[in-house]
This record gives structure tokens, sequence and C-alpha cells, in this order.
């Protein structure tokens, strides 16, 4: 099963890029595309903004991984944007699922991934992972035909609240697994 990492973001909150940030000795960038390789999520395709952070990426992720890389066609425009754009390419278009994820959740593991594939019903465009009081829909096991019908109506709000619109289920997970780092408090 294939796997979407978001990484084209410009970490503005943060100060520096949130990708190459060292948790616990490691990248968080490194940290995620260790726990979807360890969960069968491979081919990988990482959505970055510029060749410069491409070039800057591969540095710290291991090179006998599967991954495929590409730019975001508009530079900063948002991780819905991304999305769509990769959900519509023929990488995403012949799978069932595709796998969602963003840099900056340094603390996931394989198992988080592992549960949302085993959790999704055939009747749902995604199943998002919840702390029980947060979506966090950047995670989330999507099947790309379903969610893109539903994403074409996205008119700007926030993607969690598209995502209660589309069929979906939930997953409660452990919510320090799927915390988001945004800025140095967080890590803290």
């Amino acid at each position: 099963m294939r796997s979407l990492l978001l990484a084209g973001g410009r970490s503005s909150r943060m100060g520096q890029d949130k990708a190459l940030i060292e948790i616990d000795g490691l990248p968080m960038i490194t940290r995620v595309v260790n726990a979807l390789v360890e969960a069968g999520k491979e081919p990988i395709r990482i959505a970055v903004a510029s060749p410069e952070k491409m070039e800057a990426y591969a540095a710290v992720i291991d090179s006998s991984h599967n991954i495929e890389w590409v730019l975001d066609s508009v530079q900063y425009a948002g991780p819905v944007d991304s999305i769509i754009e990769n959900l519509n390419d023929p990488f995403a278009k012949k799978e069932e699922h595709v796998q969602l994820a963003t840099i900056d959740v340094p603390w996931i593991n394989a198992d988080v991934f592992t549960s949302l594939e085993n959790s999704i019903s055939k009747d749902d465009a995604a199943i998002v992972p919840t702390d029980g009081e947060l979506l966090h829909p950047l995670l989330s096991l999507v099947r790309p035909g379903l969610l893109i019908n539903s994403l074409g109506n996205w008119e700007g709000e926030p993607l969690h609240e598209m995502f209660l619109k589309i069929p979906h289920s939930l997953l409660i997970v452990e919510p320090n697994l799927i915390k988001n780092i945004n800025s140095k408090k967080d890590i803290e």
C-alpha cells in the first residue's frame, strides 16, 4: 500500500524546518518515514516545496526505502492542494487505499498505521485518527477515488470539518502518538 507524506510546509510557526528537527536523535521526517516503512506503507511519495528540500530530506532518510519524490505544483499552497494534486495522480488512482502522513508527528508508530488499515470499513472514504478531542485528518487512511470526489467541493473550510462531511470512521489513538509539533514549546 502506498502512502503520501506531506512535507511541503513553511514551518513558519516553528521558525526553522520542522522536518529536520531531531527528536530523540532522529529528524522528524526520518521518524515518520521509518514508521510508514515498518507498517508496510511503501512506496512513500513525499511531497515537498522545492528541490532543495528534497535534497535535504533525502540526506536523512535511509536510501534503501522506496521513496518517490514530488514537487508541489504550487509552492506552499497547503496540505489540501497537495492531497488533491497527488490523489489525482495515476500513482494513487490504482490504489484502494493511500495512507496520509505529515512530518510533524514524530511519535507516530507503525501500530497506528496498521490499526487504521485494519479498521477502515468498505463504505468509508477515510478513517481518521482522533485523540478523543481533535481529529487528525492528515494522518487518515483514505480511499483516493471517494476522497477526491468529496474534496472537489472543498471551499477552504478546515480540513477536519471537510472530513466530517464525507463517509468516514474514527479511530481513537493514544494522544501522545499523534501529537502535532508546531512550535518549539511543543517539544519542550
